[in-house]
């Protein structure tokens, strides 16, 4: 029988009230007795720190228990196993505790480069694409963070310049679904602290819209507005994205006259039109969503 995370975190807290006191009651209840029993599995005599209604913990007691759990190949109980990767958890002791460590792909991101040098067996190709730890990248060494939303639109893009000419050094990352978003998110918390453009490529939908003003986006990658117009569909808006519509109505309300995205918007809201990525074609403008004015312009071939 093995401690659960409840009756661990139980005694890992008396250890810490135990810092300030000589012993500590707790109430007799399902942890409680959880401990209970596991001591009497293992041979710990209670004695008479164990009454009908309460169980007395004291410094000599845990000490029996940390005694116990090294000798059962486990971690003492003032070792948080939570957030740790197997492999951490495993130099630790025999502990696998799958519902608090951290995933594989946890600190993972999808990203896209420019190809290196041609690799034996492999065709030569214009990007190469890497499944890495966002914490090797060196953040300070890009201009623009590009997210794009979808994995074959992640695939497809080729960045070439970004106006101002400053601007060659983008980071392409996948947005992400349940095998990277959560790692993606991070990068983005990371660079938004340098004020740096982030522009956001994915579907032209009230969802979409909502995706990027939530992951800290400064700008949308979309087709010339009059492209847009022309092939925007209302296919393309999903209904169930309703939802998502009456906070993209506040937002737009409060939008400057004038500002690059609000006649995008019209077609969105208004129109109730909406275009995929994939359906975007080539040049894309970098429209701000923030208060700033003109949009640029993003090639890709």
């Amino acid at each position: 029988m093995n401690l659960s995370l409840r009756a661990r975190h139980l005694l890992r807290d008396a250890g810490q009230a135990l810092r300030g006191a000589p012993c500590l009651e707790k109430r007799r209840g399902k942890v409680v007795n959880e401990v209970v029993a596991w001591c009497q599995a293992h041979d710990i005599e209670l004695g008479p720190r164990l009454s009908h209604a309460r169980l007395q913990l004291d410094r000599d007691l845990l000490t029996r228990i940390d005694e116990t759990l090294a000798a059962l190949g486990e971690p003492a109980v003032a070792t948080e196993l939570s957030g740790l990767t197997t492999a951490e958890q495993a130099r630790l002791g025999n502990r696998e505790v799958k519902s608090v460590r951290e995933k594989p792909r946890d600190q993972r991101v999808l990203a896209s480069f420019p190809a290196a040098e041609p690799r034996p067996g492999l065709a030569s190709r214009r990007r190469d694409f890497f499944d890495l730890d966002w914490r090797d990248l060196d953040l300070d060494a890009f201009d623009v963070l590009v997210q794009v939303e979808n994995l074959d639109g992640f695939y497809a893009f080729e960045p070439t310049t970004l106006a101002p000419a400053s601007r060659r050094r983008p980071l392409v990352l996948y947005r992400g679904d349940r095998h990277y978003g959560g790692a993606f998110a991070r990068v983005a918390e990371a660079w938004a602290e340098s004020a740096r453009p982030h522009l956001y490529l994915g579907d032209f939908d009230a969802k979409g819209v909502s995706i990027a003003l939530a992951g800290r986006a400064t700008h949308l990658l979309l087709p010339p507005l009059e492209e847009l117009a022309e092939r925007a569909n209302a296919m393309h808006l999903p209904p169930e994205q309703q939802s998502y519509q009456p906070a993209l109505r506040d937002y737009a309300a409060r939008l400057p006259v004038g500002h690059a995205l609000a006649d995008y918007l019209v077609v969105l809201l208004g129109e109730q039109r909406g275009l995929r990525q994939q359906w975007f074609g080539d040049p894309l403008q970098a429209l701000p969503l923030g208060e700033s004015g003109k949009a640029c312009s993003w090639h890709q071939r």
